[in-house]
């Protein structure tokens, strides 16, 4: 058995991140004690957190501590008192652009995992839903959110500049290629070519991309209709390439086609050091009330196993015991429905103890 040694990086931020990134990062720790790897931790300030303590949401010190790790373990960021306020200059959201624009994290990877337990959660008839697994790569460091922004003088005119280089979209299409040819051979590419010139230039790089992937059946397919097919038919989708602004938007969607937010996981990729998450921000409304989901950061330790380090075996083990422990009625309180048995609706902290527990279990058995 290979065993691996590994520096992982907790960046637990704000609301409820602190809470589930625990979690996340106990399920990595039991991972390596089972299977013999070595994993050490480092934790970091970023977000609201951050600017509270130094001013700043990315600290310098944070940066260091990122770009010495192999993977990073991110919880949420965000805080009531900017969302009101658009005229805050430094706003924790800050931290998160500036760390995936450091780090070169120009892949956003989002697993569209649907348990069968949980398709009543959604509110798409679950004869629809049933079956969906998709995989979202959403460019994460270009598009219409780094272009140039201006204003007119006289404040009545904006404009925002959406721009792609070749190399941008090259690198991703990449990245979404590959992952085909490990999973069905298919990919869409969603754009919006009938009317956008960066967008005329993402087909035509991904059509000659998809060259060098003969056995991946490509499509290409227009934003607006591609909405509408998520909700209708989404397991006609397998890899699901698109732009930033686009994929901003899809991926929330199919986040609501999974029925719950605290089940999600991402991963935010370059060329070296993965970023790892949950989607569901950071809920300050629950925080500190042992009400938080913990399966999205659990998840998304899977992710980082899987992604960053090759651990396909340990990835594959925490999945199977999540849907062990739905599959036995165990949920937390944004999943629970009112056929759930109330004595097994758990707190966070009940929840990560008992997928540990699990996860001893799966492993002594076998």
């Amino acid at each position: 058995m290979h065993k691996m040694k590994k520096n992982i990086l907790v960046i637990p931020g704000d609301g409820i991140g602190p809470e589930v990134t625990t979690w996340g990062k106990a399920v990595l720790e039991k991972v390596a004690s089972l299977f013999g790897h070595e994993f050490t931790f480092q934790e970091a300030l970023m977000g609201h957190v951050a600017i509270e303590a130094t001013g700043d949401p990315l600290p310098a010190e944070t940066l260091e501590k990122a770009k010495e790790s192999d993977a990073i373990l991110f919880g949420a960021v965000g805080h009531a008192k900017y969302d009101n306020d658009p005229t805050a200059k430094v706003r924790p959201e800050q931290g998160l652009l500036k760390i995936r624009k450091e780090l070169g994290l120009y892949a956003n990877l989002r697993p569209i995992l649907l348990f069968d337990e949980l398709l009543n959660a959604s509110s798409i008839k679950p004869s629809i839903l049933k079956g969906t697994d998709i995989l979202f790569f959403r460019e994460l460091t270009g598009d219409v959110y780094f272009g140039e922004k201006n204003r007119s003088a006289d404040g009545n005119t904006a404009s925002d500049l959406m721009i792609y280089q070749r190399y941008e979209i090259e690198r991703i299409a990449h990245k979404a290629f590959q992952a085909a040819m490990t999973r069905s051979k298919r990919l869409c590419s969603v754009d919006k070519a009938n009317v956008l010139e960066s967008s005329r230039l993402w087909r035509e790089t991904v059509q000659e991309i998809a060259k060098q992937y003969p056995e991946v059946h490509t499509e290409h397919m227009f934003i607006d209709n591609a909405a509408m097919q998520l909700i209708k038919d989404p397991k006609r989708f397998d890899v699901v390439l698109t732009a930033n602004l686009f994929g901003d938007i899809l991926t929330d969607e199919a986040s609501q086609i999974a029925g719950s937010m605290g089940m999600l996981a991402s991963a935010s990729i370059g060329d070296g050091i993965g970023f790892y998450e949950p989607i569901h921000g950071s809920a300050h409304d629950i925080a500190g009330k042992d009400l938080a989901n913990p399966l999205a950061s659990i998840l998304s330790a899977s992710l980082m196993l899987d992604i960053s380090f090759g651990l396909k075996t340990e990835a594959e083990l925490i999945i199977t015991v999540v849907k062990q422990v739905l599959a036995e009625g165990f949920r937390t309180n944004d999943i629970a429905d009112e056929s759930t048995n109330p004595y097994q609706v758990l707190g966070s902290k009940e929840m990560g103890k008992l997928i540990l527990k699990f996860i001893d279990q799966q492993v002594y058995s076998h």
